[in-house]
Formats: structure tokens, sequence, C-alpha cells
């Protein structure tokens, strides 16, 4: 445990961030507390930290935890990682530019990190990595139809899922392909391709279904070493239901991990 408290600046009082920085506020995270907020807009006394500019935060923190979206991985992710500031990343679908990824691999003195968010089972992939290349990696996430419209839909497809009574396959691709078309809705899809070391080894379908109560995500994976399944299915944030009410949790246990509380599966 570091003896003094990582000072965390927090990117973004949305549905994830609102709950990573009530929480590292109360003082939920040992090691670990908030020291300021970034947001575009105006926040006033929402919330329990000062908001500051970016360039503020960077110079202030220990650690930047993203939780805006994959432009600010993108606009500040090596920025922040050059001036010596740790960088934990939740938006991981912005790892898909892979000339970014290398980038922010490349950077320091700070550090990157990814969270896990809705899905399980990437330290296992990451680990069955080391025996070999996996040669078959599917993904499918289900979701609300609401949850996966998109500007680039033609008609047909926005009416195919306006008025789907039954599940519906909205596109297929590969981890490369979906994360930029959904960029809030699959950053699972990047998350498994980073475990797997391939964005084009792992294919994915994304399917709307009009009775998913809950959002639910299949892995399989096979090799010559192994075959894996995980399957997890979540409650959609009643805030911003693109997202799931588990993600601020993997995020704060994350942190934990960075701050070294004890007892991490790491």
């Amino acid at each position: 445990m570091n003896p003094t408290p990582l000072k965390v600046g927090l990117v973004g009082w949305g549905a994830i961030g609102r709950v990573v920085g009530t929480a590292l506020a109360a003082g939920d995270i040992p090691g670990a507390r908030l020291h300021c907020v970034v947001d575009n807009r105006p926040l006033g006394d929402a919330t329990p930290a000062e908001q500051v500019p970016f360039e503020n935060a960077i110079d202030a923190c220990d650690v930047i935890v993203e939780a805006a979206g994959q432009g600010v991985v993108r606009a500040w992710g090596e920025r922040v990682l050059t001036a010596g500031t740790d960088l934990l990343v939740a938006s991981t679908g912005a790892l898909t530019d892979e000339d970014l990824a290398k980038r922010l691999l490349a950077a320091g003195p700070g550090r990157v990190y990814f969270t896990g968010g809705a899905i399980g089972g990437l330290d296992l992939l990451q680990a069955v990595r080391a025996l070999g290349p996996l040669h078959d990696v599917r993904l499918t996430t289900t979701k609300l139809p609401g949850t996966l419209e998109q500007p680039w839909m033609d008609e047909e497809l926005l009416h195919r899922l306006r008025t789907a009574t039954v599940p519906v396959e909205v596109l297929a691709g590969t981890a490369r392909d979906i994360p930029v078309r959904f960029p809030r809705s699959t950053n699972v899809a990047a998350s498994v391709a980073l475990a797997v070391g391939d964005l084009d080894a792992v294919r994915v379908r994304v399917v709307a279904d009009p009775a998913a109560v809950r959002t639910r995500h299949v892995v399989e994976a096979s090799g010559p070493h192994g075959a894996y399944r995980f399957e997890v299915a979540h409650t959609p944030d009643a805030d911003n239901p693109a997202t799931s009410t588990v993600v601020p949790y993997a995020v704060l246990r994350s942190l934990g991990a960075i701050a070294g509380r004890p007892g991490q599966i790491l």
C-alpha cells in the first residue's frame, strides 16, 4: 500500500465517473483519493472535488482516470503519459487505432493501464496467449436496440431496430472494426482483442434484442492449448443504458490494484 494516497484526476462526470468519483471521495479505495474532476460541462457543486482544466489535472495528479469516451484517449493519452502521470483507460475501443495503441504503450514515463470493464476472463486469455496464439476467438454482444442506434445507420436498419420483436444481428466484423462503429457500446470487443493480442483474430457479432433485460457478452476462444468460454449478463445503467452498472466498479477495482490494495486478484 502506498503510504501517501495516490491523487486521482477523474475525466468525465457521467454514468461511470459519478460512481467512481463518489467512491473515491468517500475513501472506499484505500491508497487512492479523488483530487479533481475534468469535464467539458460546468458542473458547479455537483462534484466532491474541484473541477479543473485537463492540463491542471495532469500536473497535479498521480493517476488520470478516463471515463469520458474514446476521444479523450486519442486527444490526451500521450500528453498524460509523457508528463509522467499514469493513465487508466476505460474506453478501450480507442485502442483499435493500432498506431495510437503503439504510441501509448511506448510513451512514458507515465504508465498506461486498461480496465476490463464489463467482461471477465481477460487475465486468463492473456496467460494462454503466452503459450501460443488463439486461432478462433468470437464475441457476441447483445443489447437493447435503442442503445445501438448510430448516425451511420441507414433508414432500413434503423427501422429494423425500432420495430424488432426478436433478436436482430446489427453488424458482424472484427474487433478492429466494431468499436469504431459503436464507440459507446462495444469497448468489450477491444478489451478482448487487447487480451488476445490481435484485433483481426476476434470476430464480433452485435445483436439487438428488444427483450434484453440485461446486456450480454459471450466470449468463446480456442487454440492448441485449450478452449475457453465466458458469459456475462449485466444490468444496464439506468442513466446510460449503453454501459453496464458494473463498469465503474471495474474501474475502482483497477484503481485499487494500482494503489497496491491487498487481496487483489492480479
